[in-house]
C-alpha cells in the first residue's frame, strides 16, 4: 500500500479587524504548499501590538523550526522592532503581503511607505476554508486623522477596489459554495472617489446585488453613520439580501470628546440616524465602537456615552479603553488616569450587556434565517445574534451542502457531532428561537432552507 504524504500548508493567525481575516486568506493562498507561519497583526490600541507579540512568541514556542513572518499594521508601523524580536525571521509591510512575490524574497524587512501606495486589488483566496461567511475587501486606508487613531500610518491613504473585479470576487466566492458575503474594508463609506466617474458605495452595492443573483446574504463592516446618504440608507432599510445589522464607528457619546476625537458627526446626528433606520426597518440590530476614558474626559462627558448605549439602541457593542498611540494627537492630551480609563470601559459593558440581553429576549418566539457554522450547534442570525442550534431531524435533506466543509467533526471540547449536524455547515436554515442562555439564543429544531 502506497503511503501518503500531505503537503505542507501555511499556519496563519490573524489578529484584529475583518479587513485582515480577508487578507489573511490571500496570503493562505499566495503560500498553500509553504510550511511557514505568518501573524497578520494588529495595532488598534496598545493591547493589540502586545497581543500581537505574545501571538509571536507562542507561535515559535509551538513551531520551533519553522519560519515565522510578521505583517499586518503593528508590523508595517514598527518594523525595526518586530524585527528584532529573536523569534521573527521575515518582517512584511501591508502593501507586500498581498503580492506573491514579497513570499519568495529572503529581505528580512520589506516595508514600503504605505502613504505611497494608491491601488488595491482584490485577494487571491477561492473560499474561505475556516469560515461560512466570505470577507471581500473593497477599500483600503483612511484619509481621515482622528486624534487617537494610529490605522492610517499601518494602512495608508483610502483607496478602493474597482466594482468589477468586486463582483468577479463575490461571484467566484458564491460559486464555491458561500451564502454570505461581508464587504471589508477600513473606511468603507470612502468607497468610490478616486475611480473613474466616482461611484459610491451605495452604488457598489447596487451593482453586486444586480450581478451575483446567486448571493443570498450581503453583510456591511463598520460604516462611518455621517457618511449614511440616502442611497445607502434606501438599501440598507429597503433591500432583503442585506442583512439587518449595522455596525457604526460612533466612539463617543459626547459631542466635546466627538470634537476632540475629530470624528465628524455629533451625538445628535448619530441618534437621529439611527432613530431612521429602525423607523424604516424595526429589526435592524445596531453595533458600535465606543471608546471610554478619551483624554480630557469628566463624568459627564462619559455619562453622555454609557446613555448613548441605550439612547441608540446598542446591542453589539465593542468597547475599548483608550489607549494612548505612539505619535498621535490624542496622546498629548490630557490624560485619564488608566485605572479609570479600565473601570469606565467596564462600566460601559455592563450596560451594552444589559442592552444586549433585554434586546434578546424580545427574540424569543420569533423565526429567524440562521447561517450554520462550525461544527454544526451553533450560528449566527441575520441581526447577527449568535444562535445555538438542536440536532436536525434525521429525515431532514440536504440541499445542495457547501462542497469545501467536511461531513463529520469533532467540537473544540472533544465531543462529537453527527454527520447530520456539521452537514448542515454553511446552510441557511429556518429557526424557531425559544429561549436565551449564555448570551446566545436557543432554536427548535431546524429545516434547511433551499440553495
Amino acid at each position: 500500500m502506497l503511503s501518503e504524504t500531505l503537503a505542507p500548508e501555511p499556519i496563519v493567525i490573524s489578529l484584529g479587524c475583518r479587513l485582515n481575516l480577508a487578507e489573511s486568506e490571500t496570503i493562505r493562498a499566495i503560500n498553500a504548499g509553504r510550511a511557514l507561519v505568518v501573524v497578520n497583526s494588529c495595532a488598534v490600541t496598545n493591547t493589540a501590538v502586545a497581543e500581537t507579540r505574545a501571538a509571536i512568541r507562542k507561535a515559535r514556542r509551538a513551531h520551533p523550526g519553522a519560519e515565522i513572518a510578521v505583517t499586518g499594521c503593528a508590523a508595517q508601523i514598527d518594523p525595526t522592532g518586530f524585527a528584532a524580536m529573536p523569534e521573527v525571521d521575515r518582517v512584511i509591510g501591508n502593501a507586500e503581503k498581498l503580492l506573491p512575490e514579497a513570499w519568495v524574497s529572503t529581505a528580512a524587512v520589506q516595508v514600503q511607505d504605505i502613504m505611497a501606495v494608491r491601488a488595491t486589488a482584490p485577494h487571491l483566496a477561492a473560499s474561505f476554508a475556516d469560515h461560512v461567511r466570505a470577507f471581500v475587501e473593497v477599500q483600503n486606508g483612511c484619509d481621515h486623522r482622528c486624534t487617537f487613531c494610529a490605522i492610517p500610518f499601518g494602512r495608508g491613504n483610502s483607496r478602493s477596489v474597482p466594482a468589477g473585479a468586486v463582483i468577479d470576487r463575490i461571484a467566484a466566492l458564491i460559486d464555491a459554495g458561500h451564502r454570505e458575503v461581508v464587504l471589508t474594508g477600513v473606511d468603507l463609506t470612502s468607497y468610490g472617489p478616486d475611480l473613474p466617474g466616482a461611484p459610491t458605495l451605495a452604488m457598489l452595492i447596487e451593482r453586486i446585488l444586480r450581478n451575483v443573483p446567486k448571493l443570498q446574504r450581503l453583510r456591511l463592516s463598520s460604516l462611518d453613520s455621517i457618511e449614511i446618504d440616502d442611497r445607502l440608507f434606501d438599501l440598507v432599510t429597503g433591500e432583503a439580501r442585506i442583512m439587518p445589522h449595522l455596525h457604526l464607528s460612533l466612539q463617543a457619546g459626547d459631542d466635546m470628546i466627538l470634537k476632540r476625537m475629530k470624528r465628524r458627526h455629533t451625538r445628535g446626528e448619530a441618534v437621529r440616524i439611527i432613530e431612521r433606520l429602525k423607523a424604516r426597518r424595526p429589526e435592524i440590530a445596531i453595533g458600535a465602537d465606543l471608546i471610554a476614558g478619551f483624554p480630557t474626559e469628566t463624568e459627564a462627558m462619559f455619562a453622555n456615552t454609557r446613555a448613548l448605549i441605550d439612547d441608540c439602541d446598542i446591542v453589539h457593542a465593542h468597547i475599548f479603553p483608550y489607549s494612548p498611540r505612539a505619535g498621535t494627537p490624542a496622546a498629548r492630551m490630557p490624560q485619564v488616569a488608566p485605572e479609570m480609563r479600565k473601570s469606565r470601559a467596564a462600566e460601559l459593558r455592563s450596560a451594552a450587556a444589559d442592552r444586549r440581553a433585554g434586546w434578546l429576549g424580545t427574540l424569543v418566539g420569533t423565526s429567524q434565517q440562521v447561517l450554520v457554522e462550525r461544527p454544526g450547534t451553533r450560528g449566527h442570525a441575520g441581526n447577527f445574534a449568535e444562535v445555538t442550534l438542536p440536532p436536525p431531524p434525521v429525515r431532514a435533506e440536504l440541499v445542495e451542502a457547501p462542497l469545501f466543509f467536511s461531513s463529520g467533526g469533532q467540537q473544540k471540547d472533544g465531543a462529537s457531532t453527527s454527520s447530520a449536524q456539521t452537514g448542515l455547515v454553511g446552510s441557511i436554515v429556518d429557526v424557531t428561537i425559544t429561549g436565551v442562555a449564555d448570551g446566545r439564543l436557543l432554536a427548535a429544531p431546524v429545516l434547511e432552507r433551499g440553495a
